[in-house]
């Protein structure tokens, strides 16, 4: 199970990275923009809208598989401090279970969204122009789906860990 889990390290990885390169170009974009509109009085066109629709999806979305990699999601501990350890293993099994299945449905329903603005040709008016926003519609499913991936083979790794004990 460990050397499946590894299979998934450079997708999670590229996500990641791809998360991160998408705060790095918002930040210049942005930058880009206030320069042009005090210097040049002459904003960049669709500068809010591209922060919307990409780079802000992609720096919140597209880091889940590699936050889970990690276990790096918020925990409350404030029940599980003295329990068992056996206990707080299998609750970690379940909270992960629960996950899964919430991502099941947010992956359907974003999937179902992302087809739609697509068929639809999703764009939103920026200044005198328009920007196609439905490709950003797919980073939902795709990051969801990755995340989905990754906890249950998690989940089936760490049940087989804990039945072996």
């Amino acid at each position: 199970m460990q050397r499946i889990l590894k299979l998934l390290n450079p997708p999670i990885d590229l996500t990641f990275w791809i998360g991160i390169v998408a705060g790095i170009l918002m930040m210049v974009h942005v930058s880009a923009d206030v320069a042009a509109r005090t210097l040049l009085n002459s904003p960049i066109e669709g500068t809010t809208e591209t922060a919307a629709a990409y780079y802000m999806v992609a720096i919140a979305y597209l880091p889940w598989a590699w936050l889970s990699r990690g276990d790096a999601h918020i925990r409350v501990e404030m029940f599980t401090t003295y329990a068992p350890p056996r206990f707080v293993e299998w609750l970690d099994i379940v909270v992960k279970a629960a996950t899964v299945v919430f991502l099941a449905a947010f992956i359907w329903r974003s999937t179902v969204r992302a087809i739609d603005q697509m068929n639809a040709g999703e764009v939103w008016q920026a200044g005198t122009s328009y920007i196609s926003i439905w490709p950003s519609r797919w980073v939902l499913p795709v990051a969801g789906g990755l995340m989905a991936l990754y906890l249950v083979l998690r989940i089936a790794a760490d049940v087989s860990a804990a039945l072996r004990r």
